[in-house]
């Protein structure tokens, strides 16, 4: 008898020995209201992070717009006259 024959015959014992747990009858009930409410708080989260995600790409395309970064800011010194 191999280790893994042995294990499997150990549990079966033990699940032929013991009878079923008994299950409350509000369990359902109280495992449904639960799951609910977990799901209502993801889909929750998950709303709010695509709002801060649309609210953080308007901000950057107003500031890009405003600001206008890729345009290179004017020369605030002449350059030197050299060559006359």
């Amino acid at each position: 008898m191999s280790l893994q024959e042995r294990k499997e015959a150990t549990v079966r014992a033990v699940l032929d020995a013991a009878p079923p747990p008994a299950v409350p009858n509000e369990l359902c009930a109280e495992a449904m209201r639960r799951g609910g409410r977990a799901l209502w708080r993801r889909r929750a989260a998950w709303r709010l992070l695509w709002l801060v995600l649309a609210v953080a790409a308007v901000v950057f395309l107003v500031w890009a717009a405003t600001a206008r970064p890729w345009v290179e800011p004017p020369s605030e010194t002449t350059p030197p006259l050299t060559g006359w």
